[in-house]
């Protein structure tokens, strides 16, 4: 059975590895659309800046969670992040996913849906839970979709839908992690590969990926892409910054 949700509503969760797709759909005036996610305490913050997983850094040290990329079939465009609930680790109470869109207002993002499958599932399964993210303003260039949370021994899904109008530079500073946007960087490859050290502390830079996400593992039951989105930096609508703002850990 499929949950329709609403805004702070929430399911339990039984399977104990899920995927969490966020769908929308594509067009010449359409942004585009970047998952992430963040891993938090209790507290709401980052244990370190490891603890956020974007498209530069598509996998958690832990294993448990970790980017699946994009894929378009027809006018729907998809990216989605995957995590496994048995090595999330202790410490950590709540996955959040997040959808961004540089600089882009999410008015301008049409039929935006989180949808939760379970990943150990094969064939055409039905999701287990969807939710219609409506920003309040449509000014917001940020939204954490839905929440993965701890409770007692399992874990929830909650619908969220709240916005950051500052995009990803206010989720994070929300979440306990110092943006430096005026960070000089050494040259382009220093910053794909997120070494700068501008500050002395370890830093995680937003450039474009320096290369296509890797394969999916086919025991987790998501396809490859029907008709690939080109990769960003290529000539196409899927476009990221040149440069972007620089993380690092508060």
């Amino acid at each position: 059975m499929t949950h329709a949700m609403q805004k702070g509503s929430n399911i339990p969760v039984a399977p104990v590895a899920v995927r969490a797709v966020l769908r929308w759909t594509g067009g010449p005036e359409v942004p585009d659309v970047d998952a992430s996610a963040l891993l938090v305490g209790p507290d709401g913050r980052v244990r370190s800046d490891e603890d956020f997983v974007f498209y530069n850094q598509p996998r958690h040290p832990s294993g448990a969670v970790w980017r699946l990329g994009k894929k378009q079939i027809g006018d729907a465009v998809t990216d989605a992040v995957q995590a496994d609930l048995r090595t999330v680790p202790p410490s950590v109470d709540r996955i959040l996913v997040v959808a961004s869109a540089e600089d882009v207002p999410f008015e301008r993002v049409r039929d935006l849906r989180i949808l939760l499958y379970d990943a150990g599932a094969t064939g055409g399964s039905e999701p287990l839970a969807y939710f219609d993210v409506r920003p309040e303003t449509g000014a917001e260039t940020a939204l954490i979709c839905g929440e993965l949370y701890r409770r007692g021994d399992g874990w929830k899904f909650r619908a969220l839908g709240e916005g950051y109008s500052d995009g990803l530079v206010g989720l994070a500073t929300d979440h306990g992690i110092s943006v430096d946007e005026s960070a000089a960087e050494p040259d382009a490859a220093a910053a794909a590969a997120g070494g700068a050290e501008a500050t002395g502390e370890r830093t995680t830079a937003m450039a474009p990926p320096t290369q296509a996400p890797p394969a999916v593992p086919p025991a987790y039951g998501y396809p490859q892409p029907v008709s690939p989105v080109p990769a960003p930096g290529a000539d196409s609508a899927f476009r990221l910054p040149a440069q972007g703002p620089q993380f690092i850990r508060r």
